[in-house]
């Protein structure tokens, strides 16, 4: 069974990993090789944001398909809850946060996108949802 909501499911996944990646190994990274010109680059607020244009969009589509098959209200809240965490922590996490929480908000609201792609992909096959 190879559904659309269980291929966005897979890429929101994925942009949820790169997310959390990019918050605790970067600033490893930017220590240990302090002269990489493109690890610069990816330490850019901007690139915190292309990844929420890229997670909000995969995420919205992969669970509106799913919830519309298993109806399941957990999926959505927490989908909606990391979208939320996400996009607040953007916004507002550099100002109000400092640093430290803005990754740790960062973090939490990825788990919580993955963790409702997982649950919606796992309910998607429990179910054999058809697009």
């Amino acid at each position: 069974m190879n559904t659309l909501s269980i291929k966005f499911d897979r890429a929101a996944i994925g942009i949820s990993a790169l997310c959390v990646a990019h918050c605790l190994v970067l600033p490893v990274a930017l220590v240990l090789v302090p002269s990489a010109g493109l690890l610069t680059v990816l330490s850019d607020e901007l690139f915190h944001k292309l990844l929420i244009l890229l997670v909000l969009p995969t995420s919205i589509f992969a669970v509106t398909l799913g919830c519309r098959k298993h109806k399941n209200v957990v999926v959505l809240g927490l989908a909606i809850a990391g979208l939320s965490t996400l996009c607040l922590t953007a916004l507002f996490g550099h100002e109000y946060l400092g640093e430290a929480l803005e990754k740790l908000f960062t973090v939490v609201g990825a788990i919580l996108v993955a963790s409702s792609h997982v649950c919606n992909f796992r309910l998607c096959q429990r179910l054999r949802c058809r697009d």
